[in-house]
């Protein structure tokens, strides 16, 4: 790992706006939040990983791997993250180095070429080159690549130095928006500003869940200038510097952009949620209430309560004719982040009960209200093994498993249904109408008759009556015609 590297590493793990951090030791925060993977064992969540789940919705984008082939999967469809035009980030781009390139040192040409060619065929606004753990360990210097390919070519290259061995997936997250604050935040104006200005962060339009809270924002005329980076465009995040507020979706990965953009460009940001109707309501009051401050009409204030009372009297009267059919269902959830007690407010909101709940990838602040939403860390889970999530589901008598993709199998085992909440969802659950698809999809996976038949003993399980003795039959076969022994066959 490079000098620089190494220290933009432990400025990311030394976050004085992390309270987490401030709660250690100077020792202990120079060991940072986990444990450093060991190159060639960054399989899954690794920090590449992370910076590329971070940026990757930047949707007008070329995201360029400079890496052998195998790096490169995280391309078309791996994630939910909806463009509302340009699609050109879900093609992926790799320098597809070989065992030649690697020996002879080809690397950096090949990776001129590459951008050469990604700006002739594509024209993008800009191409992101991600390192790796192969090109960081041989020594490729993508940081003097893409200044001299922006020189020549015109068109803005961004290194993204955050290679695999660098930590873990939340550290990815971490350092893919330290890249984008220096060196694309802040590089081009907007044609013009407004005090209803904001920033989104941390929220990465999955399934469209973006698009389920923008026509709230667009009624009372607040325009998302910068986002990072749900259905984003280059342009976006590079005048992110101008907005008048910022609403930070995901605090444990991108707090530290969030309070250095305070601390340069004076934008405040608080944090929030658009999962459930309090959330959502309680998000909208917060960012109105936040744009008066920074100069917005008075009159703000009285439209978003108007449009929070408009909205929840709809939606609630829509949740009335499922609240019969869900309420009292019992809720494992395992997800991470905001969602830890973001979906636990929403579902308590319909009467179901969450039997416990995960707090990885949690901060302080996130875990402090799961305790105020479910009025104790009892049930709380810093993680859980397969074999102990098994327990958990039997013992507490759970009615349906919430989680990522990676549990489903557990809950099938369990027999208990299962509901994708994670990243690779497929359905939108953010916003006024997002509860009612949140709700409608518990309904639907609780309630159906084939978990019934499921959970019934197969029949070889089954007790069955026995009469204490077994029946004479005919002396002849009704079928063959031959003569049975009746000494077979006794009372």
């Amino acid at each position: 790992m490079s000098d620089a590297l190494k220290q933009t590493v432990q400025e990311a793990f030394n976050e004085p706006a992390c309270a987490t951090n401030r709660a250690k030791s100077a020792a202990d925060r120079k060991k940072g939040c986990a444990k450093p993977l060991t190159p060639g064992a960054a399989a899954g969540g690794c920090a590449f990983d992370g910076a590329m789940i971070t940026l990757q919705p930047i949707v007008d984008v070329a995201h360029l791997v400079h890496a052998p082939l195998a790096c490169g999967g995280n391309s078309w469809d791996n994630r939910g993250s909806a463009s509302s035009g340009s699609m050109l980030y879900k093609t992926g781009f790799t320098t597809d180095l070989t065992e030649l390139d690697i020996v002879m040192g080809h690397g950096e040409k090949k990776l001129y070429r590459a951008i050469r060619e990604i700006v002739e065929k594509h024209a993008p606004p800009a191409v992101f080159v991600y390192s790796t753990c192969v090109t960081a360990m041989i020594g490729d210097d993508i940081a003097a690549v893409c200044k001299a390919a922006t020189e020549a070519f015109g068109t803005p290259a961004i290194p993204v130095d955050v290679p695999g061995f660098a930590g873990s997936k939340n550290l990815g997250c971490k350092l893919g928006g330290e890249m984008m604050f220096r060196h694309v935040i802040g590089t081009q104006e907007p044609e013009r500003t407004t005090d209803y200005d904001i920033n989104i962060m941390g929220d990465y339009n999955l399934c469209g869940e973006l698009w389920q809270v923008k026509p709230l924002l667009d009624r009372l005329g607040i325009r998302i200038l910068g986002s990072l980076s749900a259905d984003a465009r280059y342009k976006q995040v590079a005048q992110m510097h101008r907005a008048r507020v910022s609403m930070l979706v995901c605090s444990h990965a991108l707090q530290g952009l969030a309070r250095k953009m305070q601390e340069k460009y004076g934008i405040p940001y608080f944090e929030g949620s658009f999962y459930g109707i309090s959330d959502t309501s309680e998000a909208l009051r917060t960012m109105c209430r936040m744009l008066v401050e920074r100069g917005a009409g008075a009159d703000l204030i009285d439209c978003c309560e108007a449009l929070i009372e408009e909205e929840e009297a709809k939606v609630r009267a829509e949740l009335e004719t499922y609240r019969p059919r869900v309420q009292g269902k019992r809720v494992l959830l395992y997800t991470g982040g905001h969602k830890s007690w973001s979906v636990v407010s929403a579902l308590q909101e319909m009467g179901v009960e969450v039997v416990g709940t995960s707090v990885r990838k949690a901060t302080d602040n996130d875990k402090a209200r799961v305790i105020e939403v479910m009025g104790t860390e009892a049930h709380m889970y810093e993680n859980m093994a397969p074999k102990d999530m098994y327990a958990t589901l039997k013992a507490s008598g759970a009615d349906i498993l919430m989680s990522g993709a990676r549990s489903q199998f557990v809950g099938l085992k369990a027999r208990v249904p299962w509901i994708d909440v994670n990243q690779e969802k497929h359905e939108a659950y953010a916003g006024y109408m997002g509860m009612v698809d949140l709700v409608r999809a518990i309904d639907r996976s609780a309630n159906n008759p084939v978990w019934d038949d499921v959970r019934r003993p197969a029949p070889w399980d089954e007790d069955r009556p026995f009469a204490g003795h077994r029946p004479r039959i005919k002396d002849r076969c009704p079928v063959s015609g031959l003569a049975n022994d009746p000494t077979d066959f006794e009372d």
